[in-house]
């Protein structure tokens, strides 16, 4: 009898944050995280605007419009970030996510790290880079550990 062929871990869950992607309501970017404690997710998030606000679909990218070039002024940005999201679904429904691992589709952004430090997460995979160079050095400083995956298979 042929072994079925299964994902690894990391490929499942980084499979799982790639859906999650897909809810996103960004113009620029989507983006999905999924937060994982002994295999089990326990909390998931994608970028776009807060409950009940319009999206930027409907409102516009004012990044956009201004040119404004990635990982630049995401303080004017309406969306709410992936990483940000799954932390408040997690503290929303009262998921301990200490101690827990993050699946990302991208490397999260200075303000993300800081959250992501000071919940406990651990270690951070994703698929693609982002450059905000403060960000590594903060997760370095923190011993956030960060590891990109690469998966011939990505959907």
């Amino acid at each position: 009898m042929k072994e079925l062929e299964r994902p690894s871990w990391d490929e499942y869950f980084m499979q799982m944050a790639q859906v999650v992607a897909g809810r996103s309501t960004c113009l620029r970017r989507q983006v999905g995280a999924v937060i994982v404690k002994d295999k089990q997710i326990l909390s998931t998030g994608y970028n776009g605007s807060p409950t009940g606000l319009s999206h930027c679909a409907q409102k516009g990218c004012l990044r956009q419009q201004l040119g404004i070039p990635s990982g630049e002024r995401t303080e004017i940005c309406r969306a709410v970030h992936a990483e940000q999201n799954a932390l408040v679904q997690a503290a929303k429904h009262g998921v301990s996510i200490n101690g827990a691992d993050i699946y990302t589709t991208f490397q999260p952004c200075v303000l993300c790290t800081k959250l992501l430090i000071n919940a406990g997460i651990k270690r951070v995979f994703f698929l693609y880079p982002y450059p905000d160079s403060l960000a590594l050095e903060m997760a370095a400083e923190a011993e956030l550990e960060l590891i990109q995956l690469e998966f011939p298979n990505s959907i």
